[in-house]
């Protein structure tokens, strides 16, 4: 598996929120789950649609059936509603799920990811050992432009299958060397060194030396 396949696991890591969010009731949520949840801004869009229909938190606790106060949390983001709460507020409107969950185009897209957030995974599926160990760095950005992960070669690291993918890639070295072959020619990259390439053509990467070496990986599909 190469970069542009990892994706798949960074779709998965953005699902969780979504996921999480159908078994919720209420009760406190994890920070790590309330972060993702709170780039939706649901409070704020369902704020934004109540008062463009001009009605009052116990008016629309009539249509709903929930509580003025119950709602008043929701808009103020100390609580995160179910997805039935959630479409029974969206069916009110005639909106559907999926536009409490769109980026807002007006709004500058901004992302903070905590190292304490980002999973760690191999590059392939159960592999020991490993050609690299990954972390993306933009998980939680829908429609992202880029992707950016961080990546570890170890030690014990093997060579990575040759592979291609659309688009360009671009490598910075953390620390310890990088080889990385681009249509059968091969680059030894240092500490502070860059490298582009169009992600095209056959390449791998494999660690050089005899330490570890890290660094930031950047595809633009």
């Amino acid at each position: 598996m190469h970069f542009m396949q990892n994706r798949f696991h960074i779709k998965k890591q953005n699902e969780q929120a979504l996921t999480a969010a159908k078994n919720l009731r209420r009760q406190p949520v994890s920070e790590t789950l309330a972060t993702g949840l709170q780039q939706y801004r649901i409070g704020s869009k369902l704020r934004a649609l109540r008062l463009r229909k001009s009605l009052g938190l116990v008016e629309l606790g009539r249509h709903t059936g929930l509580s003025a106060a119950l709602l008043s949390k929701i808009e103020r983001g100390l609580l995160f509603p179910t997805l039935p709460t959630l479409l029974r507020i969206a069916m009110v409107f005639a909106v559907g799920l999926e536009y409490f969950f769109k980026e807002d185009s007006a709004r500058s897209r901004v992302a903070v990811v905590r190292k304490s957030d980002r999973l760690r995974l191999p590059d392939r599926a159960g592999a020991n050992p490993a050609a690299y160990l990954f972390e993306s760095l933009d998980f939680p950005v829908t429609e992202r432009k880029i992707d950016a992960f961080y990546a570890e070669f170890p030690p014990n690291a093997v060579p990575s299958e040759l592979h291609r993918h659309e688009g360009a890639e671009l490598i910075y070295i953390l620390h310890g060397k990088l080889a990385v072959t681009v249509n059968e020619e091969e680059t030894i990259l240092g500490a502070g060194d860059a490298m582009y390439f169009d992600s095209g053509a056959s390449h791998s990467y494999r660690r050089h030396g005899r330490s570890g070496c890290a660094a930031i990986v950047v595809i633009a599909p």
